[in-house]
């Protein structure tokens, strides 16, 4: 591992044009209230995403997916009606075998697969085995289910490697954290290492206070603007004065990037509770831009309009947030889709889009949590569910209009 992180110096110089993804799997022996999480920022190409709700061979589940993808063929991150939640991040260091020659890049596929007909991990390992020489993929799959199973598999076509993360031999600190790279490929090669020491910082100094919560993910490791080869938080810099005094830097290497697009937080549940608890914590559009949005499986198809697409337009949630990107980041060539202007979103006058978006943020955690805590004493209620998302599209219309005068 020393070698590992000591390779970043190099890979800081050495630009590459692949997707970048961050992720994390915390077990429910080291979360405050002793459920699991699952955690996946997103980077990708396709900046337009939404929810959808899927009838899958045995279960139901809801997926994140590409906007352009009306049918839903490839899912991105999810958890279905029996409480199994996947998440994936590229591993370039993942290499196909030699007598593999089908197409590559099948994760969406095969993670919309695993949805449908897997409960568990063991479910999931039989996939992998069945799927054997024939699975078009190079990743780090993050999954945890409803029996307290949490654990990475790291594959390629012809083999996997798991790592279980409540196993305190392969995460002593009980979590475990992946980028574009995997542990069980060639060490330097890959990618994310810079991110990955920025996260191991901010994981490590949150693990010794006992705050691997939901609150630091959607908070904190999704909104982390600090580099751990600069030693710097833009939170904490010199901000400018207001929004109008520009001030460009690059986001290359941060957390959060020019590509950022979403982020999905996955609460689980205990192994005697029930799995229609498990909570789906979506950042559906650019993390700074963007509020969270709770939903449930059980809850029905019926999701909150403002992270679903209808007519193949845009997510109202992933619209607005797109819109306020845009005034971020004001160049559009390919060399100049990193710059932002940190103005617009941090500054010492205090009305930023992330100083506004924060606190709000912060209301939709809390609600919602007041209302697990009650359904956890008394039972899931599919009908308070839907209340709660009408509550969640008037509130999100509401703050994006009345704070940034967008419809």
């Amino acid at each position: 591992m020393k070698k590992i992180l000591l390779i970043f110096l190099i890979l800081l110089f050495s630009y590459s044009s692949v997707i970048a993804c961050s992720s994390a799997i915390i077990s429910g022996k080291v979360t405050p209230d002793g459920r699991p999480l699952l955690w996946k920022h997103r980077d990708a190409k396709e900046q337009e995403n939404n929810l959808m709700y899927f009838k899958g061979k045995k279960y139901d589940f809801i997926g994140l997916i590409n906007t352009q993808d009306t049918n839903g063929t490839q899912v991105w991150s999810g958890s279905n009606s029996v409480g199994f939640s996947i998440i994936n991040t590229n591993a370039y260091n993942l290499k196909e075998g030699k007598k593999y020659k089908a197409p590559m890049d099948k994760e969406g596929f095969f993670m919309k697969e695993a949805l449908g007909k897997c409960a568990t991990l063991s479910d999931f390992e039989k996939m992998l085995d069945k799927t054997k020489g024939k699975r078009g993929v190079q990743a780090n799959f993050g999954i945890i289910d409803a029996k307290g199973g949490a654990a990475y598999y790291e594959a390629n076509p012809d083999s996997y490697e798991k790592f279980d993360v409540n196993d305190p031999k392969v995460a002593p600190a009980g979590y475990l954290i992946r980028t574009n790279f995997g542990f069980s490929g060639k060490e330097g090669e890959g990618s994310g290492y810079i991110r990955y020491r920025t996260l191991e910082e901010i994981f490590s100094q949150n693990s010794t206070q006992n705050n691997l919560s939901i609150e630091f993910l959607l908070l904190d490791a999704t909104r982390c603007l600090k580099h751990s080869i600069f030693k710097n938080d833009l939170y904490t810099m010199d901000l400018p004065n207001d929004s109008s005094q520009t001030y460009y830097l690059s986001l290359r290497d941060y957390i959060v990037q020019g590509g950022s697009v979403s982020t999905m937080v996955i609460q689980g549940v205990k192994p005697d509770e029930d799995p229609s608890l498990t909570t789906l914590w979506t950042i559906p559009s650019f993390q700074l831009t963007s509020l969270s949005v709770p939903v449930w499986v059980s809850a029905g198809n019926q999701l909150p309009k403002v992270v679903i697409s209808e007519n193949e337009k845009l997510a109202p949630i992933t619209e607005k947030a797109l819109t306020l990107k845009q005034q971020c980041f004001p160049f559009h060539t390919h060399d100049g889709r990193e710059y932002m202007d940190l103005s617009k979103i941090l500054n010492k006058k205090g009305d930023g889009i992330l100083q506004k978006l924060i606190p709000a943020d912060k209301e939709i955690i809390s609600r919602t949590n007041e209302l697990i805590t009650k359904w956890r004493e008394n039972g899931f209620n599919k009908i308070e569910a839907q209340k709660h998302y009408e509550w969640l599209d008037e509130f999100i219309t509401e703050f994006y209009k009345n704070n940034f005068d967008i419809p």
